[in-house]
């Protein structure tokens, strides 16, 4: 490993996340000296990261580098560690994807992983990201490639299916549970331990331990008696209860992935409504949509007035894993997370080689996988359709295939309970020709 070690941003202008990440980073003395390079399409957003990130640097009196450029090939030249933060065709080109399928009475809260608007924002995104891996590939061979953009499982099977690159997607939903889990306990986190699989956004609490002894009784009464934590993530205790497994990620997202919570009003009135002020998800369409057009509207006087204000940000050590990932790999203490990795009989009861989400262990110069076992049945059959339906989306983009999107959208959950099979095909042919212009793969249309 280089003495001082390439950082590389791809989609640098995620200005909360890259400010936050290059902090965490810098206060490992294996990477204090890192050369870290931003990369980013957006001029603007570029010029302000570089400068936010210079000032973290004088802050901490760190001796690292820092550089920017728009430039992808320059910038991966000789990476040790790359980290991956893009969004392909922008907020104008996702909204589509919530507002066509809306029309046709499909309600989505966050489309960014999976049902209609996962696959259409993957069709998108694969040919990108397989791009940027074959570009590490090429040009810094055993490099580190740490990806966060959605969706995660579709994005992360194609690179690794196309490309021998060392990629691991990351998300925050195990880490982030499993903390909620332990606050609702009363519980500290040093004293839970948790193995937790599945895929990413349904990955499922296989074990969770309060000191050595199973907490599932104690969550399972206190969801079912208590109604201020039932409240808090009413489609997930729903989904608890009835499959006796906690899964990682929010409400809102899970909402999305089963027949069971959108696809009539009352329902989404039920389970994914705002109930007396807990507040996981308003339930209005386009929630997170919503937001990102605001964000989209004020980022640049929110970041003006943090210059102005004297760039106010907490020095310490966060608890982002890629800064701990990225230590472990260039010699560092070792460390355990939960990354998307091939299924390379890691759960037994999965396809081989889809994308899995499973304890992993990083070491120096290596990401090392850990056997989780089989999943419940009553998981892996949930679980099994979001697989089946992402290798179809996966091949489609792969292949330019117009008729498999089509049949990855037939076998969605959420469309196949509001939907008739005539319905989505109508569905699917607009949102195809609406996303021409970023299909460059696809030379036919017609479904």
């Amino acid at each position: 490993m280089p003495s001082h070690p390439k950082i590389v941003f791809i989609g640098a202008g995620s200005l909360g996340f890259t400010r936050g990440l290059v902090r965490d980073l810098l206060t490992f003395p294996l990477l204090a000296e890192s050369e870290i390079v931003l990369m980013d399409i957006d001029k603007d957003r570029l010029r302000a990261i570089h400068k936010a990130i210079n000032i973290i640097v004088e802050r901490g009196n760190y001796k690292a580098k820092v550089t920017a450029t728009m430039d992808r090939k320059e910038a991966l030249k000789g990476a040790t560690a790359v980290v991956c933060t893009i969004l392909n065709g922008g907020v104008d080109i996702w909204r589509h994807d919530i507002e066509i399928p809306k029309k046709y009475g499909i309600d989505t809260n966050v489309g960014d992983t999976r049902s209609v608007s996962g696959v259409f924002r993957a069709l998108r995104t694969i040919p990108v990201m397989v791009d940027i891996a074959k570009d590490i590939e090429r040009l810094a061979p055993g490099a580190l490639f740490l990806n966060y953009t959605n969706p995660m499982a579709m994005l992360c099977r194609a690179m690794q299916r196309e490309t021998r690159v060392p990629v691991s997607g990351l998300c925050h939903s195990v880490q982030g549970t499993a903390e909620m889990l332990a606050g609702w306990l009363g519980a500290k986190m040093e004293d839970v331990d948790y193995t937790c699989a599945g895929i990413n956004h349904q990955a499922f609490y296989l074990e969770f331990l309060h000191r050595g002894k199973d907490a599932y009784p104690a969550l399972r009464k206190l969801v079912s008696t208590k109604q201020w934590a039932y409240d808090l993530e009413r489609v997930r205790n729903e989904m608890f209860l009835a499959l006796d497994y906690y899964v990682t990620e929010s409400s809102g997202h899970n909402s999305e992935y089963s027949a069971w919570f959108r696809k009539r009003p009352d329902l989404i009135a039920k389970y994914c409504a705002d109930h007396k002020g807990q507040g996981w998800n308003p339930g209005a369409y386009g929630y997170c949509l919503d937001n990102y057009l605001q964000r989209e509207k004020t980022w640049r006087a929110d970041l003006k007035k943090w210059f102005a204000d004297g760039a106010p940000f907490e020095m310490g050590r966060g608890k982002e894993y890629a800064a701990y990932i990225m230590n472990a790999w260039v010699g560092g203490d070792l460390f355990r997370f939960n990354g998307n990795v091939p299924n390379t009989g890691l759960i037994g009861n999965l396809p081989d080689r889809c994308c899995v989400e499973v304890p992993v262990m990083a070491s120096r110069g290596r990401l090392n996988p850990i056997y989780a076992g089989s999943l419940p049945p009553q998981c892996q059959a949930l679980v099994q359709q979001s697989v089946a339906v992402e290798e179809m989306a996966v091949e489609a983009a792969l292949t330019g295939d117009a008729r498999l999107v089509y049949h990855a959208i037939c076998h969605d959950p959420l469309s196949a309970a509001v939907l008739s099979l005539a319905e989505i095909r109508k569905m699917v042919q607009e949102m195809l020709l609406r996303n021409k212009k970023w299909l460059p793969r696809f030379k036919h249309l017609t479904v």
